[in-house]
């Protein structure tokens, strides 16, 4: 019965849906996690922060992740949001790193930098997919 209930599921949710629920779960907890107990080296995320505090912005990676988690389970074609609203999150921080690494605030900011640009890209390559045709199951009488 359960194994069921994960196949049906899993039908529902779709590879595009997959890849949603899990970005957008990280996207939710790396936010909660700047509320709740922010990085305690935050050189790096200097713009970002000139423009708005770190809490704001960790309840911006919040709902991030929840628009992504809500539209995993939405049909191919309405799902957009999540694709655009989880690499477009993950812009200012990519930026704020670079910049803080070019001018020599932060020494370690071109790592940040490519590491935020490699966990995006999936999400970019993903929404590109399409999910592929159900099979319908023929019943033999």
């Amino acid at each position: 019965m359960r194994c069921r209930i994960a196949r049906r599921l899993a039908r529902m949710l779709g590879r595009r849906g997959a890849i949603l629920l899990c970005y957008g779960t990280v996207w939710a907890l790396y936010g909660y996690a700047q509320v709740v107990s922010p990085q305690p080296d935050q050189r790096g995320l200097k713009l970002v922060l000139d423009v708005m505090p770190l809490a704001a912005w960790g309840w911006l990676w919040v709902a991030t992740g929840l628009v992504a988690v809500f539209s995993a389970w939405l049909p191919q074609g309405r799902d957009w949001l999540a694709f655009l609203a989880l690499p477009l999150m993950v812009l200012p921080w990519m930026t704020s790193y670079l910049v803080t690494w070019l001018t020599g605030e932060f020494e370690r900011g071109w790592v940040a930098t490519l590491i935020w640009g490699v966990i995006a890209v999936p999400v970019l390559v993903v929404a590109g997919w399409s999910e592929p045709p159900r099979v319908k199951r023929v019943v033999s009488s």
